[in-house]
């Protein structure tokens, strides 16, 4: 046994005790590991005797940042059996060759015991699932201002997982969580209008998706940034967006993306002007429908048939002309006659807004007034509308404030009710997808 004097040397350099040396390690050790360590005097003063050459991996880390050394000979820590440079093996110490094998061996099982260490289970993933699953369900009908507060709480729970340590597999796993969680905050900003947040949520979305390999969070990541590009009225942009999605949209699990992304597209070539690729592509989407799959996760993320055929209607309604307006106002009403006939839970209040607009605008345009009137009547019942609805009514104000609407006091009493209604606050009580 040798005395450690290089040891001895860096404590005195820096004017500490043994006690204090073990303080610092102990430290160190819990930073770095969780654990709480029972280090003292007695443990720094065997080291330097060289009663310990070879203390645990944990240990001598801990002792190299302490003391800021690059490497563990520099403190005189040498592997188990082996001597100092300038100490003589003894008759019958192992040779290099050995000492060798002996630190090699050494580096395999630190390297075992590294791959082992994961701060998430089957059970934690599983729960992340299912709160996402429910969320996702609950965003269709349930009111917002319940819901901020549970999606922030998710997404913080996987924030902090993910700077901890997984398994590769668990880390892809807690990706695709975190971006289908950020994908609810994207919604929720783009619901009260705040497109720029919107944008952020929806970037991470995509490097979410990236990172995790993860084709159908990526090619709804598209969908959305498509859905926001169209509220900000950049058509051109936003058909760009969806089409780019499509090679997403994809293979096993696709479910419905390729129909919505379709969709999207259709309705922005038609308000941007395009009215041949608009009625190309709706058609695609309707064939895009009839081989479409389940979806992976339900209800905002989910692109049911009666969204569908309200997408239609407001492409159509786009399109223009009486032929394509009467099939306007028969998309639109069979998207009211779906949203009506499916279960409560999955009945989502701003669609069915967005259908009787569509249906309001088709009425005024075939110059029924008073039918126009009654279907916004349904729409006016509402406290509060997302920022989308908001946008719509205000166009479809516009549009009575023209001709050959202007004179009429039926329309002058619709555009004042709509002056009304639109100066609130634009907080979905019951929030959906923007329309």
């Amino acid at each position: 046994m040798m005395a450690n004097e290089a040891l001895r040397r860096h404590r005195n350099s820096q004017r500490w005790t043994q006690t204090q040396v073990a303080e610092h390690v102990c430290a160190q050790v819990q930073a770095a590991t969780g654990r709480d360590p029972e280090l003292d005097a007695n443990w720094v003063s065997r080291l330097e005797r060289g009663a310990i050459t070879w203390p645990s991996g944990d240990y001598r880390a801990a002792l190299c940042a302490v003391f800021q050394v690059a490497c563990e000979e520099e403190l005189g820590l040498y592997p188990k059996g082996s001597a100092a440079p300038d100490e003589k093996p003894a008759e019958g110490t192992p040779s290099d060759d050995v000492r060798s094998l002996a630190a090699d061996t050494e580096l395999s099982a630190r390297l075992a015991r590294h791959a082992a260490e994961t701060n998430v289970n089957a059970l934690v993933l599983e729960q992340f699932d299912a709160d996402v699953e429910r969320l996702a369900r609950d965003f269709v009908s349930r009111p917002l201002p319940l819901l901020i507060p549970e999606i922030r709480t998710a997404r913080g729970a996987v924030f902090r997982l993910l700077e901890g340590r997984q398994h590769p597999s668990q880390t892809r796993h807690l990706y695709v969580v975190a971006g289908w969680l950020s994908g609810l905050a994207a919604h929720v900003s783009l619901d009260l209008g705040d497109r720029s947040a919107a944008a952020t949520h929806a970037r991470t979305v995509v490097q979410c998706a990236e990172i995790s390999e993860h084709s159908s969070l990526r090619a709804w990541a598209r969908s959305f940034q498509s859905l926001a590009a169209y509220w900000a009225g950049d058509y051109r942009r936003a058909g760009d967006l969806a089409q780019a999605g499509h090679s997403e949209g994809r293979g096993p699990g696709a479910g419905t993306i390729k129909a919505r992304l379709l969709s999207l597209e259709a309705r922005a070539r038609a308000a941007e002007g395009d009215d041949r690729s608009a009625l190309r592509v709706l058609a695609l989407a309707h064939e895009a429908r009839s081989t479409a799959g389940p979806d992976e996760l339900p209800g905002v993320f989910s692109f049911p048939e009666a969204k569908q055929w309200a997408y239609a209607g407001t492409t159509l309604l786009a399109v223009g002309g009486d032929e394509q307006t009467r099939h306007a106002i028969g998309a639109s009403n069979r998207a009211v006659e779906l949203y009506h006939a499916g279960p409560e839970g999955d009945r989502s209040p701003g669609d069915l807004q967005a259908a009787h607009l569509d249906l309001a605008t088709a009425y005024l345009a075939s110059g029924q007034v008073e039918r126009a009137g009654a279907k916004l009547s349904e729409v006016f019942t509402a406290e509060v509308f997302t920022a989308s609805i908001s946008i719509r009514l205000r166009n479809l104000a516009a549009l009575l404030g023209s001709e050959p609407y202007r004179g009429a006091q039926s329309a002058v009493d619709l555009r004042a009710h709509i002056h009304e209604v639109t100066v609130r606050p634009a907080l979905a009580s019951n929030p959906t997808e923007p329309r």
